[in-house]
């Protein structure tokens, strides 16, 4: 689960990995439940996450370890939950959870570097995501309204 289904084993940039193979998920889920199962499963995958990047941290020795992407993943869905079914909504939305996950603004730095452990690992994103899903909410009213 860490690693979400091994796409952080992947070479080279594992969170953009975990986020890529996060997407058909969030599209089969908001496909069968809308954007309140997205968030009901954004909440599951953060808690099993929580749980699974604390084992897997502990057992791998290594600290924060880039093969944990179940962190992206519910960062992902976060975003997404204004997307609905939108292609172009999932390639902004997927855009803007890199940015904001890769550049953590404050508080998600604040986060990454005083939460340790499972729980750490988990926080920064889901509040990083927290800047895509605000953006991708007014982008969608913008387009929405054109």
């Amino acid at each position: 689960m860490a690693t979400w289904f091994f796409s952080g084993l992947l070479p080279k940039a594992p969170g953009t990995w975990g986020s890529l193979a996060a997407l058909p998920f969030a599209w089969g889920i908001q496909y069968w439940g809308g954007w309140q199962a997205l968030a009901v499963a954004s909440v599951v995958v953060f808690l099993v996450g929580w749980w699974a990047a604390h084992v897997f941290e502990a057992k791998s020795g290594v600290k924060d370890p880039g093969a944990v992407v179940i962190d992206e993943v519910a960062g992902q869905w976060l975003v997404l939950l204004p997307a609905g079914l939108d292609p172009l909504l999932y390639l902004v939305g997927f855009a803007l959870f890199r940015l904001v996950d890769i550049f953590k603004p404050w508080p998600a730095c604040w986060f990454d570097k005083n939460v340790h452990g499972g729980l750490g690992i988990m926080l920064d994103d889901v509040v990083a995501a927290l800047y895509g899903l605000i953006v991708l909410y007014f982008l969608n009213i913008q387009l929405a309204g054109m």
